[in-house]
């Protein structure tokens, strides 16, 4: 028998090495990733945040709740309202005999604006995020998960509410779990999106907007639960360019120049 080895294949030995190479670089890959400091992993979440924030707004977002205090918030007189407090950077609404909630004390738009924030329903088989807000010279709200749990709409449009106009819907909100809650009111309409679904979308034009006459006391801008009890974080405002509004004024000066 023959002591001689065997000679290996030129091309086979150049894909061994490719190989080897490839496993090498990928390892040093997963130790470079591994190693990545504290302050790197900070500063790639700030950009990405940051980034969102330009995509989202061509204005800057005023935040309405600091996460420490009630501050511009007073809460509001409800009969047999809930204990408000605040924990751990949210707005915790308690359950109460009915209604618990909080109306803004500060300045505020009454058009071409937008409103966000996050809600959950903490306990409770109601409502968890009724938003009362401003349009125009009227009032209207805006509830998640009334009437049981599952009814989300406007009230009231041409005095009706959210679980008897164009806008009522349902849908199973999960106890415990974080929604994004996002209101825009402009010129030409209303909007609303949960979790980037649009809900609601209303035109102005020729409708009666009004409140409940049980949730009054949370004009002109308010939070509000329903016998149940919510957590509120990041609410914040934005105004808008008043685009629709110009837009409405061409609109009547043609119909004028119809007219004649």
């Amino acid at each position: 028998m023959s002591n001689r080895r065997p000679r290996l294949n030129g091309r086979l030995l150049k894909t061994q090495m490719a190989l080897i190479a490839a496993i090498f670089c990928s390892q040093a890959a997963h130790f470079h990733l591994r190693g990545k400091e504290p302050e790197e992993a900070k500063s790639d979440q700030k950009e990405k945040r940051e980034k969102t924030a330009a995509a989202d707004s061509s204005d800057e977002w005023r935040y309405l709740f600091n996460g420490e205090d009630l501050k511009g918030w007073e809460v509001s007189k409800f009969a047999g309202h809930g204990d408000v407090t605040v924990k751990d950077g949210k707005m915790i609404l308690g359950s109460g005999l009915n209604l618990t909630g909080v109306s803004w004390t500060k300045d505020y738009p009454k058009v071409n604006y937008e409103i966000r924030l996050e809600a959950k329903r903490v306990e409770g088989y109601d409502f968890f995020c009724g938003l009362t807000f401003p349009v125009k010279d009227s009032f209207c709200s805006l509830i998640i998960g009334g009437w049981g749990g599952g009814v989300y709409g406007l009230s009231n449009i041409d005095g009706f509410d959210a679980s008897a106009n164009e806008t009522t819907a349902y849908m199973k909100f999960e106890t415990g779990r974080w929604y994004d809650v996002r209101l825009k009111v402009t010129d030409k309409k209303i909007q609303a999106w949960l979790d980037e679904k649009e809900l609601v979308d209303v035109p102005l034009k020729n409708r009666k907007f009004s409140v409940r006459a049980d949730i009054e006391l949370a004009k002109p801008l308010g939070l509000s639960t329903w016998r149940t009890t919510a957590a509120l974080k990041n609410v914040r405002l934005r105004k808008l360019e008043n685009e629709e509004g110009e837009d409405n004024e061409d609109e009547d000066e043609d119909e004028d120049e119809d007219l004649n």
